[in-house]
């Protein structure tokens, strides 16, 4: 019996110990792991944020104080004249015609949509008209089916997909503004934490702007259904201290490196007419269609955030898109593994 117990007890100990040691394990990996910003329109991190923030929370105060008004009087009047056995079903008395209940139920409403409007368009006032100070970062994002092309004009380079832009601060604003627009149907950018909805629409240019005052990566969706991938549209923002950024600009505005080694991969590369839809600056590569891929490795995505960017997500892309993005307009290759090969190893070397 006892030599049981003992065995219970050694038993119990060890599975006490794993548990701990998973438990462990699972915490390190979560603190090795990036901290990924949530879509979370509760947690605003930017000035147009904010301001769309204060104004949902005011007119939710207003909404929960007529509901609570509302409920009280219907619960009064269910209460307090509720059917009784004494009653002897007579008509009540009637208020119709009373000036001071339609004064009442026509002026109350009148004054809340009138304080609604024009806290509204107060906040859309600044907001949208707000003055670019010195020092603006400008990036015209230009939505297509189902990517985002990213131009930064001060800087002269073309990224795709991962806005970067730097962290702003009271003492050193440095708000980024963005001219959006569409190449084909309607987009619409949006990142939660930093800034409501604004529609990319086809000849009509729109503007918004954002202010980051954290670090981190923001996550965003394309908002307006534009097709058959609409939802695989996805936006990443990485946020970065003003030294960071600028370190990101000078590797981006960098050419492409060509390794002798990955030769063949560039010449199939144009022989397949890859170079008809992607640019690769320094190469003859000058495509307009799809995403610019002189620094592809740069970034932590492909197919706008679909999968993370590794050579085996990127072997499988390129040789079916459908893969990952059934509707995608990138057409399948028909090339050999030993090309698909040279082609990825090509790539590969895209920093």
């Amino acid at each position: 019996m006892g030599l049981n117990t003992r065995s219970k007890l050694g038993a119990g100990r060890i599975l006490a110990l794993a548990v701990t040691l998973l438990c462990a394990a699972a915490a390190a990996a979560a603190q090795s792991q990036p901290k990924l910003s949530p879509t979370n329109i509760f947690s605003p991190d930017s000035t147009p944020a904010h301001s769309i923030f204060r104004l949902a929370a005011f007119e939710l105060e207003i909404e929960g104080a007529i509901f609570v008004v509302v409920f009280s009087l219907l619960a009064y009047a269910v209460t307090k004249f509720r059917q009784r056995k004494t009653d002897d079903r007579s008509e009540p008395p009637q208020v119709y015609g009373s000036n001071q209940v339609e004064l009442a139920w026509t002026v109350v409403p009148v004054l809340i949509v009138v304080v609604l409007f024009l806290t509204t368009a107060q906040v859309i006032h600044r907001v949208q008209d707000a003055q670019e100070p010195a020092g603006t970062v400008e990036v015209t994002v230009v939505g297509h089916q189902y990517w985002w092309e990213l131009r930064y004009p001060q800087y002269d380079f073309v990224a795709a997909n991962e806005l970067h832009v730097p962290v702003s601060s009271p003492r050193h604003p440095a708000p980024t503004y963005l001219a959006l627009l569409s190449a084909d149907t309607d987009h619409s950018f949006w990142v939660p934490r930093l800034a409501g909805k604004t529609d990319l629409i086809p000849n009509h240019p729109n503007r918004t702007w954002i202010d980051p005052q954290e670090t981190g990566l923001f996550l965003g969706q394309c908002s307006q259904y534009c097709g058959t991938q609409h939802a695989k549209m996805l936006q990443r923002v990485y946020v970065e201290s003003r030294e960071d950024f600028d370190r990101w600009v000078q590797n981006q505005q960098k050419p492409a490196v060509v390794d002798p080694a990955a030769a063949a991969g560039g010449a199939l590369f144009i022989v397949k007419a890859c170079f008809a839809c992607h640019a690769v600056r320094g190469t003859i590569a000058r495509g307009v269609v799809g995403p610019d891929l002189t620094h592809l490795m740069s970034r932590d995505t492909i197919a706008s955030g679909a999968v993370p960017n590794t050579p085996e997500n990127l072997r499988k892309w390129v040789r079916n898109p459908g893969a990952f993005k059934p509707g995608s307009l990138m057409p399948a290759q028909d090339v050999t593994d030993q090309e698909l090969d040279q082609i990825v190893g090509y790539l590969l070397t895209l920093k």
